[in-house]
């Protein structure tokens, strides 16, 4: 009994390593006589290719989606045009950005001004140039000048301003918000002639590249016991809160210290960005700094042109 059982496991090793042998030598060979993958490496590249590995999945109630844009959901939720209906129908903030990374959300479009994502730096001017949003809303604390929001935006820093007054912070005020493609050109001319074309290049954005003309950025300033400067704001209680706590009403700091090679600008901790709650909870927990690195998008440190 034990001579057989012997003879048999003989017999089964011989078999798996001329079978082994055999493959081995198949993926060994090609023209020329130059050696190549051995076959467990074949059948692994076969079985688990690499892009399969780098792509993240996004999934749409549990089930893998191979193309976002053509489910049901997320088209009911483009064509009505609500933004947070959009992300939410990707399966949240973290899925929406999955997506686009992977190139896998030929329906969101990056350079739509109109929508809470759209990126804005150097290299990617507003199209058109001249755009502007609406409905327009006035925040309740504003400082003489200020301008307007976006009507869901001014909301949204109502509620932040709220919450860090309820926080012993102090109020938040509107410093700076939309402005015109004409204002920019004042705006940045301004800058350029107090402080040369490079500097006024770090501080401020060409007419046509400035997320202010979106009415998704918000200057503040804090307000307790009176308001301050922005130029100030960064060392205030206020400004700490904010750069902790401002992702839970929807905001990013857009340009954060360490980040100019970048976005191109100096750090502005009183430069807010209204990118919608789902994802500036992404982007919170993902630990991003910038929307470039957010999207997957290249640096943009200089204009183009």
């Amino acid at each position: 009994m034990v001579f057989r059982l012997f003879v048999t496991i003989g017999l089964a090793v011989a078999l798996i390593g001329a079978l082994w042998a055999l493959a081995d030598g198949s993926a060994s060979s090609g023209p020329g006589g130059g050696s190549g993958a051995s076959g467990a490496q074949a059948t692994a590249a076969i079985a688990m290719p690499p892009a399969a590995k780098e792509l993240p999945q996004v999934t749409l109630g549990g089930v893998v989606a191979a193309n976002p844009c053509a489910q049901a959901a997320v088209q009911a939720a483009l064509s009505s045009g609500g933004d947070d209906a959009v992300v939410a129908a990707f399966g949240g903030g973290a899925a929406f950005r999955a997506a686009v990374v992977a190139g896998n959300a030929p329906c969101v479009d990056l350079g739509d001004p109109a929508r809470e994502w759209v990126v804005v730096n150097k290299a990617r001017p507003l199209n058109p140039m001249t755009f502007a949003p609406a409905p327009f809303g006035d925040p309740a604390l504003v400082v003489d000048g200020a301008g307007s929001l976006r009507a869901d935006v001014s909301q949204a820093l109502d509620q932040l301003s709220a919450a860090a007054s309820g926080g012993g912070i102090g109020s938040i005020a509107l410093a700076s918000g939309y402005r015109s493609y004409d204002t920019q050109v004042q705006t940045y001319s301004g800058q350029v002639a107090q402080y040369g074309q490079a500097q006024g290049d770090a501080l401020s954005a060409r007419p046509g590249y400035s997320e202010h003309q979106t009415g998704l950025a918000a200057d503040v300033v804090s307000c307790a016991g009176g308001c301050g400067s922005i130029d100030s704001f960064g060392g205030t209680p206020a400004g700490a809160w904010v750069a902790q706590n401002a992702w839970q009403y929807g905001f990013i700091v857009r340009y954060v210290a360490g980040q100019t090679p970048v976005t191109g600008y100096d750090p502005e901790p009183w430069h807010l960005r209204y990118i919608g709650v789902a994802l500036a909870t992404a982007y919170h927990d993902g630990g991003f700094s910038t929307l470039e690195q957010f999207f997957g998008l290249a640096a943009a440190p200089a204009y183009l042109g």
